[in-house]
């Protein structure tokens, strides 16, 4: 696609994205002036709060001057922290980011060798025994297989704190509910994808010419293998960061997931946006890199 192409549906996406965000939370059952001032308030402070949050005018204008804002690189400021929107995802990011690159990592490193072992091994125990672990992994979604590390791991057996970010220990717990999901997409794609590769043709030569199984397995089958797993990567980095908000709020990860659902029962209009905004902003920029990466793995994707 052409790049010019490229940036303009992906802004398109971005504008698409804030808008669907913009109208679905002023539809959200409750009102965040009855949550900032309480149910026993009087009409006129609660008309005059809402005056002055700009929420008495019509839908479009507030659009407009939402997205005006956003020009500027303005995000707003929080009706329930009174600070600006900017200031509190900043001091929340890091933590996400960690979190998300630990998942990405553990996911990564769980993949390949389950996916080989599924691929070269599928008649064995070994690969038999993996498929069975990968099924279960993504049968197993994230808020029901979180508070089961936490009862196993912090409760029963003691040797991980229960939540919160106090190093390493504590990153453990939500990294690995976050990750067995992608890994086991990822090591049935991978192992999928192998088993293909290794049948073709031009891996027979490879084998006729002397190679040894190492070489034909990680010259000519893995890396061959892993472009339509690139794609899936890039594909699921967006349900990695949606389980990120579920890992965070069973954890009580500070982060921006975490941040997300505060927002959300808050009403907190402003906050909301500015989150979707980020997670949307990263899921567009991931699919960016994703196609960067083709041409690494595959040079016949390049673009002259």
């Amino acid at each position: 696609m052409n790049p010019l192409r490229r940036l303009a549906t992906t802004a398109g996406t971005v504008l698409a994205v804030l808008v669907t965000v913009f109208l679905l939370v002023r539809v959200l059952p409750g009102d965040p002036v009855e949550v900032l001032l309480g149910e026993r308030a009087s009409g006129a402070d609660r008309a005059a709060l809402r005056a002055s949050l700009g929420l008495d005018r019509p839908l479009p204008a507030q659009l407009g001057e939402y997205l005006g804002a956003l020009v500027r690189l303005d995000l707003g400021e929080s009706l329930r922290h009174h600070a600006p929107v900017t200031d509190l995802i900043a001091a929340r990011l890091p933590a996400t980011l960690e979190l998300t690159a630990a998942a990405l990592a553990l996911a990564v490193a769980l993949a390949l060798p389950l996916g080989v072992l599924m691929a070269v091994r599928r008649d064995a125990l070994g690969g038999r025994l993996a498929a069975a672990l990968t099924l279960l992994a993504l049968a197993l979604p994230g808020f029901w297989f979180g508070p089961l590390l936490v009862l196993l791991f912090a409760v029963h057996l003691g040797w991980l704190p229960v939540a919160g970010r106090a190093g390493i220990d504590s990153l453990a717990l939500p990294a690995l509910t976050l990750a067995l999901g992608l890994a086991a997409g990822l090591a049935r794609q991978l192992a999928a994808n192998l088993t293909e590769t290794l049948a073709a043709e031009h891996v027979r030569t490879a084998r006729a010419k002397g190679l040894t199984p190492s070489q034909v397995l990680w010259k000519h089958g893995v890396r061959n293998a892993l472009l339509p797993v690139t794609t899936l990567f890039g594909l699921q980095l967006g349900a990695l960061l949606g389980g990120a908000v579920i890992a965070e709020t069973v954890f009580a990860w500070p982060g921006v997931g975490a941040l997300t659902v505060e927002a959300i029962n808050a009403r907190d209009y402003p906050l909301l946006q500015g989150c979707v905004l980020l997670i949307a902003l990263i899921y567009v920029l991931v699919n960016g890199l994703t196609d960067l990466a083709y041409g690494w793995i595959d040079p016949r994707v390049r673009r002259p």
